[in-house]
């Protein structure tokens, strides 16, 4: 269990954000919108959406455009993440690797991280559970 929890405030206000910034997603080569919310230490959300490039793989994912918002207002602790997408298969969707060590750099082992589509909230999982025995800050000496 995540030893910091959403208020049904915070969860709304992430879903909310997140969708919005998936309805301004730049997909036009793999038609797959996301949108991504994230929560600081400070009670900030930060919003972010995939801009896809022509020149793959040189896009970015929402998870990475939120992180950066998140850091450019001063943030430097995520506390919960909400992520939108459509999901393939009938799975949801959950932040790629690369984006989960992302995550790891702002965020502890409980970070939350939140699925949903544009309907309804899917899983929620800590970043533990995704990104099992991570390298973070911690682990370079001096840290």
């Amino acid at each position: 269990m995540p030893s910091f929890d959403l208020t049904q405030t915070q969860q709304d206000a992430l879903l909310a954000t997140a969708r919005q910034a998936q309805r301004q997603a730049y997909a036009p080569y793999s038609n797959y919108p996301v949108g991504a919310a994230v929560l600081d230490a400070q009670g900030h959300i930060h919003a972010g959406c995939n801009v896809e490039n022509a020149a793959y793989p040189e896009g970015l994912c929402a998870e990475a455009a939120a992180l950066s918002a998140m850091v450019l207002a001063g943030g430097r602790q995520a506390r919960a993440v909400l992520v939108v997408g459509s999901g393939g298969n009938g799975s949801w969707i959950t932040p790629c690797g690369g984006c989960r060590q992302k995550l790891r750099e702002f965020g502890a082992p409980d970070l939350i991280i939140q699925s949903a589509n544009e309907l309804t909230l899917g899983p929620r999982h800590t970043l533990a559970q995704l990104l099992p025995e991570s390298f973070g800050p911690g682990h370079i000496k001096g840290n």
